[in-house]
């Protein structure tokens, strides 16, 4: 069960969200990534994979390799605070960069999706400097609470077997930290609150 529970940890790191959902918006929502033209999509995926996911991940590394943190897994508190404080200014640097060199607008839907992945992030951070919240949880739990709202923007129902496949992976995200000992009942629970009410505001607000 614990090899299990590492292989649902690992293909849904919290670093992928953004990976997944804009590979979702892809396939199922191309007006998700608006204003991109269809050939330059999956390039643009393949960057921001790059940016949101491998950079940090070398980044950890790297801390772990001078001793800065004692595991690349973050299973102590402390150990996460720099790191996800990191990964945060590097998220908003990011989309900053895209909004100021890019075509891309305050009102391309692109570019609201980068702004609650970042509120997700900083949330992270934030919560991080106080508790040991699940960063996988909040991050499924995030991923939910925008393709959930989104089903009642799409015309053909495409998002609605993607957002039931959804919740029975969240479902199994949660499973896998609690079956690992990782995190506690109670910081999952929070995690996913966080996840969960910070995607919905945004998508409220944004949209």
């Amino acid at each position: 069960m614990n090899f299990l529970a590492k292989v649902i940890s690992y293909l849904f790191h919290p670093l992928l969200m953004v990976t997944y959902m804009f590979s979702l918006f892809a396939l199922y929502f191309p007006v998700g990534l608006d204003p991109l033209k269809l050939d330059s999509r999956w390039t643009f995926i393949m960057i921001m994979f790059g940016f949101t996911f491998l950079l940090p991940a070398i980044n950890i590394a790297l801390l772990k390799l001078f001793g800065s943190i004692r595991s690349v897994t973050l299973v102590n508190r402390r150990e996460r605070i720099l790191p996800f404080i990191f990964i945060a200014i590097l998220y908003v640097v990011i989309t900053y960069l895209l909004y100021t060199k890019t075509g891309v607008s305050l009102g391309d839907n692109l570019f609201k999706f980068l702004i609650i992945a970042d509120a997700l992030v900083v949330i992270a951070a934030i919560a991080t400097l106080f508790y040991k919240v699940s960063i996988h949880s909040l991050a499924a739990w995030g991923f939910i609470g925008i393709i959930i709202p989104l089903n009642s923007l799409s015309e053909t129902g495409a998002l609605f077997y993607p957002s039931l496949i959804a919740i029975v992976i969240t479902g199994l995200v949660m499973s896998s930290r609690l079956q690992l000992q990782v995190h506690s009942a109670r910081e999952v629970m929070i995690g996913g609150i966080l996840g969960l009410a910070t995607s919905f505001v945004g998508m409220v607000v944004l949209f």
